[in-house]
């Protein structure tokens, strides 16, 4: 259902998008680094949306890639978690004869 959601969201937004550059037809000057030129706006604003668009998207894969990658890991880590024998909780020797020589030591 997240997916459908998303899906409606990005398609309205495009149409938006759309919409709004079909409307803006005069020609602009645009600044390079290099240098300018002319264009048409509704290139100008569908060429920017594209582009915002790649980056999010180039962000959001590598986003993804480290989660899945974090994924796997604990994955492993918990099968290797789960193959392992049980492991008893013993105390030393040492502790539990202190413990008993204390015990003794406030008795008397």
């Amino acid at each position: 259902m997240k997916g459908q959601t998303y899906f409606i969201f990005a398609l309205l937004f495009a149409v938006l998008i759309a919409i709004f550059a079909v409307i803006n037809v005069n020609d602009v000057q645009v600044n390079y680094l290099f240098g300018s030129g002319q264009a048409p706006l509704v290139l100008v604003i569908l060429f920017s949306a594209l582009v915002g668009g790649i980056i999010t998207a180039a962000f959001g894969s590598v986003k993804m890639f480290r989660l899945q990658r974090e994924v796997k890991a604990l994955r492993v880590k918990l099968s290797q978690k789960e193959s392992a024998p049980p492991v008893e909780e013993t105390t030393p020797a040492s502790f539990e004869e202190s413990e008993i020589d204390n015990e003794d030591n406030e008795q008397k």
